[in-house]
């Protein structure tokens, strides 16, 4: 018997990423008996290049369990790529080596009925970046050729630099050359977005951030979330997920994003917490649909429960909060890389004179 219950009365479509031990058709066991009403997985190993294709045996009892446990597989499950995928890296072997990997997790989306993939969009390493984004553009455009209907989600990224999809001009710029635009679309995960430097911790914020969204992307590509607290303050460009209320986005954000943005109820929302096992993500997913039922615009300071809960999650994460914290501030006081390069050019000429 499942310890936790899917939730019917829930608006939104709360999950998490579920481990595929056993076979994929075990993720959506795994998934139902964690309360889940989406879910990610891996499509094979995150640490291989090459893995074992599916058994017509194993696709059948996917297809099978996603009926009887009732998800809909085109808008409810929610794969994620491997991370060493890079289809915009400047060396034309190794991209080459991204893309087959990333074709096959395609494929694989569309065995098992599949609507939905997630890629991380790579980094342009030491080479051009308008170039590279043109170059994922073309990998992605022919993949979209090769495969009949899954929808790529670029996913936004805490990094900054060389690293694609850190800032929301990057995934614009890719998705305008995308030839088959309903194809692509976007999946916003909180703590990068919030480690990348949009501060989007309060209702005004948030919402300055999805009008924002609008403007350079187009809200008609959000897909997908996922939700993660931050270890990292804020413009720290670490992606560390923390669990919900323990980090500096807080309790308070996910009460909001759960009660106040009526655009997300019908997208996945998946968890990526650190977790033990996937009791914690049942639990987690409890506790959202918990601040879902909590009125958007109540005075929490006022609510006795939510404020233990609240205090108590602050006061479990506070010691990695206070950590990061102080490797950011050390990291702010360093002079810049090229600063101290143009410093010792300068001494260099000096010295010829």
């Amino acid at each position: 018997m499942s310890k936790f219950v899917k939730s019917t009365a829930s608006k939104y479509k709360f999950g998490a990423h579920m481990s595929t031990a056993g076979g994929v058709s075990n993720s959506v066991v795994n998934a139902h008996n964690t309360g889940c009403n989406s879910f990610a997985l891996f499509l094979k190993s995150p640490r291989k290049w090459v893995s074992p294709q599916y058994t017509p045996e194993e696709i059948e009892k996917f297809k099978n369990f996603v009926k009887e446990y009732k998800y809909d597989p085109m808008t409810d499950i929610l794969p994620h790529g491997q991370y060493f995928i890079n289809l915009a890296n400047p060396d034309e072997e190794k991209a080459l080596k991204s893309y087959d990997s990333f074709i096959d997790d395609l494929k694989r989306c569309e065995s098992l009925g599949i609507g939905l993939y997630n890629l991380h969009p790579g980094s342009s390493l030491k080479g051009d970046h308008p170039t590279q984004l043109k170059q994922l553009a073309t990998y992605l455009n022919k993949a979209i050729k090769e495969t009949e209907f899954v929808t790529i989600l670029l996913e936004n990224m805490a990094g900054t630099g060389n690293l694609v999809g850190s800032n929301l001009e990057d995934l614009h710029a890719v998705i305008d050359l995308i030839d088959d635009k309903s194809r692509i679309g976007v999946c916003v995960d909180t703590c990068h977005t919030f480690a990348a430097g949009y501060d989007i911790s309060t209702r005004e914020t948030f919402q300055k951030f999805w009008d924002d969204f609008d403007k350079i992307v187009g809200l008609k590509y959000l897909k997908a979330m996922h939700l993660n607290d931050s270890k990292a303050p804020l413009g720290a460009n670490r992606d560390l997920h923390e669990k919900l209320g323990e980090g500096y986005l807080t309790l308070k954000f996910f009460h909001m994003l759960a009660t106040q943005f009526d655009f997300l109820q019908k997208i996945p929302i998946v968890l990526e917490t650190p977790q033990d096992n996937d009791d914690g993500y049942g639990e987690e997913i409890k506790l959202l649909e918990w601040l879902e039922n909590i009125p958007e615009d109540k005075k929490l300071v006022n609510d006795k429960e939510f404020m233990e809960k609240y205090d108590t999650l602050q006061k479990n994460g506070a010691k990695s909060r206070k950590e990061q914290m102080t490797k950011f501030e050390a990291k702010q006081k360093k002079p810049k890389r090229q600063a101290g390069t143009d410093i010792m050019s300068q001494m260099k000429k000096k010295a010829k004179k």
